[in-house]
């Protein structure tokens, strides 16, 4: 809960800030962003995460600062675990004997923390920091808005994904009038790729395959793709999302391999057909709109039956295919 935070940050004073494996826009903003709210009210924060932060959000605020650690190594009053299923997800050893504090928007969190404050309707995590901010009564400092835009940007597709709320909005403008230039945030997401990013899409998109219907599309990347094509992780942010360009593709999927017979999975979808119901079948999960998972075996195999579990969704859904069709003609 948002209260238990609050008294949490009041009367400690170490605290670390960690998100998921390989993070996105909203794990690294709402996580530097909650780092420099944390010392703008005199506490000791810093930022811990496994893996390499992605090119676009090292223009952030903080963002060098950021430890790369595969164990944790410090003594802290409390780690918070931003947009995390389960403890497991941050990929670092150790959290298990600290208290945590599990700050996430997707309904499918498991609970795993000593504290756990879940918010379904906040478009991304750093909607939360903002709102965490304003009930401690933090001041919102250009660091803290240009972190917290960062994650709003990314995770609502620059506004145009459901989740985006009149509240996002509001959210977003009290950021701007605290320093926030729209157009650089954006620049750096979305125009500050290397040219191995071209090389993967090329190859991914050839992939690109249809249902009868036309209205499931999915794709594969290969480690031999992305290793011909000199790409790292990150490269392919929003890959997911090309075939739903396309007015009767209502859902996407896309698998990377990443080991032998190994995949993750990124669905997503148009109005109101839920992937994150598809995705908990194969223990992930994420938004309705937006989730993914892991899975292992046959790839023709494993790709024929999320396809199938996709179509039966659809065919299931009724009216939702119809809002589907009405939301594409709108969105394209």
């Amino acid at each position: 809960m948002l209260s238990q935070v609050v008294e949490l940050i009041e009367n400690k004073q170490k605290f670390a800030i960690t998100t998921h494996i390989k993070p996105d826009g909203d794990g690294v903003g709402s996580s530097l962003g909650l780092c420099w709210l944390l010392r703008s009210l005199g506490k000791s924060a810093e930022v811990i995460v496994r893996g390499e932060v992605p090119i676009a959000y090292r223009t952030l605020p903080g963002a060098g600062d950021i430890r790369n650690i595969e164990t944790v190594d410090g003594e802290y009053d409390a780690v918070f675990i931003i947009e995390c299923s389960d403890l497991a997800r941050p990929g670092i050893a150790g959290l298990e004997s600290q208290f945590t504090v599990n700050i996430d928007h997707h309904v499918t969190s498991e609970h795993f923390g000593t504290i756990n404050w879940i918010d379904s309707t906040a478009s991304a995590a750093g909607e939360m920091i903002y709102n965490l901010c304003k009930a401690i009564g933090g001041r919102i400092t250009r660091e803290i808005a240009e972190c917290v835009y960062m994650a709003l940007v990314t995770d609502t597709g620059s506004f145009h994904f459901s989740n985006t709320t009149d509240r996002t909005l509001k959210v977003a403008s009290e950021l701007i009038k605290a320093g926030v230039k729209p157009a650089e945030i954006s620049e750096s997401v979305y125009n500050n790729y290397p040219w191995s990013r071209i090389e993967l899409m090329q190859r991914v998109v050839a992939t690109i395959k249809r249902d009868e219907s036309g209205r499931v599309a999915w794709m594969r990347q290969t480690l031999e793709m992305k290793e011909s094509s000199g790409a790292v992780d990150g490269d392919n942010n929003g890959f997911v999302n090309i075939p739903l360009a396309a007015k009767e593709v209502i859902v996407a999927v896309y698998m990377r391999e990443f080991g032998a017979d190994q995949y993750r999975v990124s669905l997503r979808s148009k109005g109101d057909i839920n992937v994150a119901r598809i995705a908990e079948r194969f223990d992930g999960g994420g938004h309705k709109n937006a989730a993914g998972f892991g899975i292992e075996g046959d790839w023709d195999e494993k790709e024929a039956e999320i396809v199938s579990a996709l179509i039966e969704a659809i065919n299931s859904t009724g009216n939702g295919w119809i809002e589907s069709k009405r939301l594409a003609r709108e969105v394209i």
